[in-house]
C-alpha cells in the first residue's frame, strides 16, 4: 500500500560535496516501509512534473530519512528546503530486501547506493558484514553503519580503507557470508552478481535506474530479465514496480 502525503521537513544538513541528509515527518509512509523501498518526491514547481525517486535511508516511527545527491534542478530544489517546509511524497514504493533469518549477510553499498543499507543493517539481527565503496575519503554514513555491523570501506583512489572496489575489499579482508544484499551503480552490481554466482552465494540487488512515473505505468525504467514480463510481454522488468530489488539470477546486467 502506498500513500500520497503532504509531509513536513523536520531537519536537513549537508553531509559533504553534493550529498544532503533530510529527515521527514510522515503520517503513514515511514511506518509501512521496509528496507530497500523508495519514495517519489515532487517539486513545488509545475514545470517539473515528474517526481524524483529517492531511496529510504532510515525510518523511526513516523519519520523517514533520505540521503541524496544533487543531480539536477529537482534535487537542487530539495536541498534548499528548511525545517517546517512542506514536502509532497508518495510511498513507500517498490519492493524491499527479503531479510532471511539465520544467515550471515554481506551488505554492499556503492556511492549513493549506500543509504538504503542503513535501515537494512538495523533490521538484520544475525551476524553481518557491511562493505561500502566511495570515490575517495569524502565519505558519508560510515559512522552510522559502524553501529550495526563490522564495516569495511573501499575507495577508488586508495585514500581510505582498501584501495579498489567493494569486491576487492571482500577478497582482501576474507569476508564471507550466506546471502548478499547490494545497492549501487550498475558496474558494481554486475561485479557483485558475478562474484555471488562464482561462489554459490544467494544475492539480492537493488538497481539504480532513471524513473518517470515511479509506479510501473510508463515502462521508462525497465531492465533486462531472464524471464518474460507479464506486463510488457518481453524480457523486461520494471525497476520501480517489479523492483528495485531483484534476485541476481533474475536480471541481466
Amino acid at each position: 500500500m502506498k500513500f500520497d502525503e503532504k509531509a513536513v521537513v523536520e531537519s536537513q544538513e549537508k553531509l559533504g560535496g553534493d550529498i544532503y541528509d533530510m529527515w521527514i515527518r510522515t503520517s503513514n509512509i515511514a511506518e509501512k516501509s521496509v528496507p530497500g523501498q523508495f519514495v517519489s518526491v515532487y517539486s513545488k514547481y509545475g514545470s517539473r512534473l515528474l517526481p524524483r525517486p529517492i531511496s529510504i535511508c532510515e525510518t523511526d516511527v513516523q519519520r523517514l530519512r533520505i540521503v541524496y545527491r544533487i543531480a539536477g534542478k529537482g534535487t537542487k530544489e530539495f536541498s534548499q528546503y528548511q525545517p517546517g517546509d512542506s514536502i509532497h511524497i508518495l510511498g513507500p514504493l517498490g519492493n524491499g530486501f527479503p531479510i532471511q533469518e539465520g544467515k550471515k549477510a554481506i551488505l554492499i553499498g556503492g556511492g549513493i547506493g549506500i543509504p538504503p543499507m542503513l535501515e537494512l543493517a538495523k533490521r538484520i539481527y544475525d551476524e553481518k558484514e557491511i562493505v561500502v565503496g566511495y570515490r575517495d575519503s569524502d565519505t558519508f554514513l560510515d559512522r552510522d553503519l559502524k553501529i550495526y555491523g563490522n564495516l569495511t570501506v573501499a575507495t577508488d583512489d586508495g585514500s581510505l580503507g582498501v584501495h579498489g572496489t567493494v569486491i576487492d575489499a571482500i577478497k582482501e579482508r576474507g569476508i564471507s557470508g550466506d546471502v548478499i544484499y547490494a545497492c549501487g551503480p550498475t558496474p558494481m552490481l554486475r561485479a557483485v552478481k558475478e562474484y555471488a554466482a562464482a561462489n554459490g552465494i544467494e544475492a539480492w540487488l537493488s538497481l539504480e535506474e532513471r524513473m518517470a512515473c515511479g509506479i510501473g505505468a510508463c515502462l521508462a525504467c525497465v531492465c533486462r530479465s531472464v524471464e518474460i514480463d507479464g506486463h510488457s510481454q518481453v524480457r523486461n522488468k520494471r525497476v520501480c514496480a517489479d523492483g528495485p530489488v531483484f534476485n541476481a539470477a533474475e536480471v541481466e546486467l
